[in-house]
């Protein structure tokens, strides 16, 4: 038995004393006992309304101004007032030190449980996953978001905040596609873009280089390149996949300040690009860190059997999983899932049965629990860790079962697995299935662009599902494109084999956002 601890603190009140006892006895916990690697921590204590700020401007301390803040700032208002919804009890910055933000009208179990949340599971996990090791830079995130607000301010200021929003919107709505997938570049040193983007003004006549004078459309007669087609597309680095980090390099018209901000949306996009693939391992990493340190602070007497109960009430409704059958079912939720998943581990290491030894025979009996789960957390995402680790055991007692809806089959919806050895396995290779951002997201590249004729760019969407874009979503974000690009856009649909789906052609319109 571990030594008996004083009483953190007394009541639903609390000080900044008392936070900081909460955060060491925390701390204590997670990195003595858990094992745990975090970052430094910074809490910072907010306002419903200052929460309500972050909330609108994507989860940013510091961030550039646009419209659409405005417009989920006032969403998110109108319904808190109204109460119809309520607010998160934290919010936490992937960045060297971690800041979490707390409400200050959490109560000090409330606080006690963000902290061990956020401050600790959700720190390790930022820290430790290979996936922001790769993609992020935390220790210079925050000077960069502080270089791209004074950027943008002073862009509105010398080019007016007309032209500088119409080149944030169609940055935002390529923002999905502004991502570099796949690892081949050296993660980039965020501190040091201020210097490279003067460095970047000082040569800006650079992009305008021999390849696009020398094809410059001459009316009737076109200037002719002896190029191959496949020399041309390498010359511009098609085709591409990250359609923002093309249009910053190669769009013909664009200005250099219009290009930093293109740069400055996908290093952002680029910067959540993790977060989208592991929502349940960290909300379930965090989740289960969380529980632990709470319960092993009562179980010493740290907090009382009141603040106890205080806290599984709200732990009980962030893992609530409404029934398919329930109307508040809109699908799994991550902190249930990831949770649960977390929980199973455990007793697959330190109490496994005899299907478990089967179904995971490098884990089940080792007996170390946080060993294992440490390294999941860093070398797994959802897809990966569903995949191979959600168990049969888990799937019975979650009831989940595989049902599919195939237009082209008659009988129209039907169950496709059941609980059986072939029925597990597809169910979770489904399931997998659905956090694959390589399978939910639009496969999307740029392929080619007429550089002889009307400099039409050209881009090709590879169906996998058999789903093929929704019109009138897909031309208003190709007319952003459009627009960036100045000359018209052609994106094709294509399946597996090649055969043409769907065509769609955008042309520019005339107040071009190159021109402003």
């Amino acid at each position: 038995m571990k030594k008996a601890m004083k009483r953190l603190y007394e009541g639903a009140d609390w000080d900044f004393e008392a936070l900081q006892r909460i955060h060491d006895a925390c701390e204590k916990i997670a990195v003595s006992e858990l094992g745990l690697n975090v970052y430094p921590n910074q809490i910072e204590i907010i306002t419903a309304e200052q929460m309500l700020d972050v909330y609108s401007s994507i989860g940013m301390p510091l961030f550039y101004k646009h419209w659409s803040f405005g417009k989920h700032f006032a969403h998110h208002e109108a319904f808190y007032r109204r109460g119809l919804r309520g607010l998160a009890y934290e919010i936490v910055i992937n960045s060297s030190p971690c800041i979490s933000y707390l409400m200050e009208e959490n109560t000090a179990t409330m606080q006690a449980l963000v902290i061990a949340h956020a401050a600790f599971g959700h720190n390790h996990f930022f820290k430790n996953n290979y996936l922001f090791k790769l993609w992020t830079d935390a220790e210079g995130i925050l000077d960069y978001l502080n270089f791209a607000k004074s950027y943008i301010t002073r862009c509105e200021e010398r080019y007016g905040p007309a032209a500088v929003e119409r080149t944030l919107d169609a940055a935002h709505a390529l923002m999905s596609h502004g991502v570099h997938r796949y690892a081949g570049k050296k993660k980039l040193d965020l501190r040091q873009e201020e210097v490279r983007e003067q460095q970047r003004r000082e040569n800006e006549e650079r992009i305008f280089n021999d390849l696009w004078r020398r094809t410059v459309p001459k009316g009737p007669s076109k200037s002719k390149l002896d190029l191959s087609s496949e020399r041309r597309r390498a010359l511009i680095g098609l085709p591409q996949e990250n359609i923002l980090y093309f249009l910053e390099k190669t769009a013909p018209r664009l200005k250099p300040w219009q290009r930093e901000i293109l740069r400055i949306v996908r290093h952002v996009a680029q910067y959540f690009y993790p977060q989208g693939q592991t929502k349940v391992m960290n909300e379930g990493t965090a989740t289960y860190v969380h529980y632990r340190i709470m319960t092993t602070l009562h179980e010493r007497g740290g907090i009382s059997d009141g603040d106890f109960l205080e806290f599984l009430k709200s732990h009980t409704n962030v893992v609530f999983q409404p029934t398919f059958d329930d109307p508040r079912y809109s699908g799994l939720n991550p902190y249930a899932i990831g949770f649960a998943m977390m929980q199973d581990i455990e007793r697959i290491v330190t109490r496994p049965q005899k299907e478990d030894r089967e179904w995971f025979p490098e884990i089940a009996g080792t007996g170390d629990a946080m060993a294992v789960l440490r390294d999941l957390w860093a070398n797994y995402r959802d897809e990966s860790f569903i995949t191979q680790f959600l168990s049969p055991n888990l799937m019975r007692r979650m009831r989940l079962f595989h049902l599919t809806d195939d237009p082209e089959e008659e009988e129209g919806m039907r169950v496709a697995a059941i609980h059986d050895e072939r029925g597990y396995r597809r169910i979770r290779r489904e399931l997998g299935r659905q956090y694959d951002i390589g399978w939910i997201d639009p496969h999307i590249e740029v392929v080619d662009v007429d550089l002889e004729g009307d400099r039409r760019l050209f881009l090709r969407h590879l169906v996998l599902s058999g789903s093929v874009l929704e019109e009138s979503e897909a031309k208003r974000v190709l007319q952003h494109l459009a627009d960036l690009w100045t000359y018209d856009v052609v994106l094709e649909e294509c399946d597996r084999t090649g055969m043409l789906l769907k065509q769609h052609v955008v042309s520019p319109r005339e107040v071009a956002i190159a021109a402003a």
